[in-house]
């Protein structure tokens, strides 16, 4: 029940961090903000500012910030509204959530990283005996690995990552030997059921000092960005189906189950720790989803702002607002849906485990 109520909490400080940021900004360029929710539905809390009404409501998946004349503009608009805004100033707006919602991403792994000693790095100090393929022709000690099917490698982490995603196929490996970069095509095996990367025990270690603790933190949010875009690839070739995915509920199951995991190996404190460490990319989630150019969504928004401002230098005629609205109205519903198709699976799969 611990880690339900905790994985509760966390999607909601998402959400709340992710809302936060636009209301940061509209204050900043001065946008007059009517309300600023934490969640959806009946309000629990609720306190009345000079402007803007700050509420607690009951569900805690969602929120928002309203914003004046942020869907409709009348006769004579306000001019602290948003659409009265400058699209420069609309865009940084709109931007925020997500760029606030990173932002939390590195500071938690900043501070779940603040006590490491070192981290892993790609130089192989030591080949074992195990590994299928080494020698002059393949893997010596002292190689640095560069990238694996074109994507770049930063840490050891990096090898248990694709390793498992190529495990039984096709794999382009690019090492780094003396100063020449050597590029050769072999497949992955697994040995005792686990990729082969795991039988290599010396890599070289990087000492934790500050400035390494800040790259690595910066490294492993960019790292979160690039499993989601491997992840929207893996669904556009069919790799993986929309089923495959997770909302609300089954996310907060797999910050159950993985505290469940960590607590049975090694502690409560460390089950906590991996919750809070999969929040932040649940978080990253979330800021990169909304960026995206889905009508409703910000990035959406963001995307008409530009198409809109074009068209406008290019007519010299200002475009009625209600048409996006019309747009982001009916994606809203469609997006509705797709949360409750979802929500369905998310209860399926716990129902059927």
């Amino acid at each position: 029940m611990l880690f339900i109520v905790l994985a509760i909490l966390a999607f909601g400080v998402i959400i709340a961090i992710h809302e936060l940021g636009h209301y940061l900004s509209a204050r900043a360029l001065n946008v007059k903000v009517n309300e600023f929710a934490i969640g959806m539905g009946p309000k629990l809390l609720k306190y009345q500012g000079k402007e803007t009404l700050y509420s607690l409501r009951a569900i805690p998946f969602g929120g928002f910030c309203s914003m004046e004349g942020e869907h409709e503009e009348g006769e004579e608009p306000d001019p602290r509204s948003f659409l009265s805004q400058k699209p420069w100033r609309r865009i940084i707006i709109l931007v925020s959530g997500s760029f606030a919602n990173f932002i939390a991403a590195f500071i938690i792994v900043l501070i779940l990283t603040a006590g490491a000693d070192s981290f892993g790095g790609t130089t192989i100090t030591n080949v074992v005996d195990r590994f299928p393929e080494q020698g002059p022709s393949e893997i010596m000690a002292g190689d640095r690995f560069v990238a694996m099917n074109g994507e770049r490698l930063f840490y050891h982490d990096d090898f248990v990552m694709f390793s498992q995603l190529n495990a039984g196929k096709p794999l382009v490996v690019t090492i780094e030997r003396n100063g020449e970069l050597i590029e050769y095509q072999r497949r992955t095996y697994l040995i005792d059921g686990a990729p082969e990367f795991r039988y290599i025990p010396t890599f070289n270690r990087i000492d934790a000092n500050f400035w390494e603790t800040i790259k690595y933190s910066g490294y492993q949010t960019y790292s979160f960005i690039r499993m989601i875009r491997l992840s929207i690839a893996m669904m556009v070739s069919g790799a993986i189906g929309i089923g495959d995915f997770a909302g609300p509920v089954g996310i907060i199951d797999t910050m159950n189950t993985i505290g469940h995991q960590v607590q049975a190996n090694e502690s409560t404190s460390a089950a906590i720790g991996s919750i809070v460490f999969f929040t932040a990319f649940i978080g990253v989630n979330v800021a990169v989803i909304n960026l995206l150019p889905i009508p409703a969504m910000d990035g959406g928004r963001i995307f008409f702002t530009v198409l809109t401002w074009i068209i406008e230098k290019i007519s010299k005629k200002r475009l009625d607002p209600k048409y996006e609205g019309y747009i982001n109205t009916g994606a809203f519903v469609l997006l509705i849906g797709l949360m409750i198709f979802i929500l369905y699976n998310d209860i399926a799969r716990i129902v059927t485990r």
